[in-house]
């Protein structure tokens, strides 16, 4: 399976929820893990999930008992953020892992190293995506999680879906997208506009009708990259970017625009739509306290957005990549990258771009 086939698979499980275990499974062929979960941890509902077989009966152990309010690992990531994956073992304290209950419970069941992400949504929630290999077989290949971050974006927006949704299926194109409970629109790959929820009309400094019944962003920058994003769609290619941020100007907080490509069955609900639009806020949550738009900016690599946070918090691009162990020509390649994905040509637009949704970590 290519990872073109199994990015399909996420967004048709975004809407579809019984198909994660599904996607969970060709995560597990792609890296050679023998289980895998998708957990949805929200401050007010109870945490939502999915999970392979192997795993399933400890995962809804630990989700729909206290295990999870006891888990030091939420607390930990808070401490000590990341973007992409990474292997447990490598992340967190050993002296965490060793009283963690569900770690312990997993290696019961044979089960050995264990990556994952934890994603927080710029709408409050946190997605966090495991998998664990048999304890048999030893270390992932190092191949395992530079694979598994090629697909971090897809995950990323799916994962925004899910959280919205309550990990339940959508059931039909208008129903859908108020239970999306954000600003959405579904669009044809020549940019019509099939249907747009009332929270998105309700924003008409942002977007625009434009002729042939299309849509656009009213920031130019941001315009841009929604543009070729709905093209790349109409041409079947994968755009650079997907989630597209929004600058805050006046009273209207910074913003982020995704597009989610909608694939087989999630092609029906949205009666032949080709383009999900969702635009979010950068909210603050018990669970993700610090707003950050580089928590929604999915298309950046985790070596980007560490970089990107670095320029933000005031330090210079050669001190910034010296951090990081980067030569300073490898650090202008990812900071022209970081430009593109943003639609900013400076850094100075960048620094303030990001530091117009609030306090950055890194």
């Amino acid at each position: 399976m290519t990872f073109d086939d199994i990015a399909d698979q996420i967004y048709e499980a975004a809407f579809v929820p019984e198909l994660w275990p599904a996607v969970l499974g060709a995560l597990g062929g792609l890296t050679g893990s023998a289980s895998g979960a998708l957990m949805v941890f929200d401050e007010i509902k109870p945490v939502r999930f999915q999970a392979t077989e192997v795993s399933h009966d400890e995962i809804e152990r630990f989700c729909t008992s206290d295990l999870w309010r006891r888990s030091e690992r939420i607390q930990h990531f808070q401490a000590n953020p990341f973007t992409g994956f990474v292997s447990a073992e490598d992340y967190f304290p050993p002296g965490l892992l060793a009283r963690d209950e569900p770690h312990i419970n997993l290696q019961a069941l044979g089960l050995g190293q264990q990556v994952g992400t934890i994603i927080p949504m710029p709408s409050g929630e946190l997605v966090v995506v495991v998998l664990e290999r048999w304890a048999r077989d030893g270390r992932y290949d190092p191949t395992a999680i530079p694979a598994l971050d090629r697909l971090y974006p897809h995950l990323a927006r799916a994962g925004l879906l899910a959280a919205r949704l309550g990990l339940e299926r959508a059931r039909a194109t208008v129903a859908a997208l108020d239970a999306i409970g954000l600003p959405a629109a579904v669009i044809r790959a020549s940019g019509r506009v099939l249907a747009v929820n009332g929270l998105l009309q309700a924003m008409p400094t942002v977007f625009l009708s434009v002729a042939h019944g299309g849509m656009a962003i009213t920031d130019a920058a941001a315009n841009s990259l929604f543009r070729h994003a709905v093209a790349a769609a109409r041409d079947e290619h994968d755009p650079v970017v997907r989630s597209i941020p929004i600058a805050a100007k006046g009273g209207q907080p910074a913003l982020i625009v995704h597009l989610l490509p909608l694939r087989r069955a999630a092609r029906d609900i949205f009666t032949d739509g080709d383009v999900l639009v969702a635009v979010t806020a950068v909210n603050a949550s018990a669970i993700v306290p610090e707003p950050s738009i580089l928590t929604g900016l999915f298309d950046l690599t985790p070596a980007e957005a560490k970089l990107a946070a670095a320029l933000a918090s005031g330090q210079a691009l050669r001190e910034a990549g010296a951090a990081m162990s980067l030569r300073f020509s490898t650090t202008r390649t990812y900071l022209d990258r970081i430009f593109r994905k943003t639609g900013t040509h400076h850094q100075s637009q960048l620094v303030a771009l990001l530091k117009g949704a609030g306090p950055l970590r890194r």
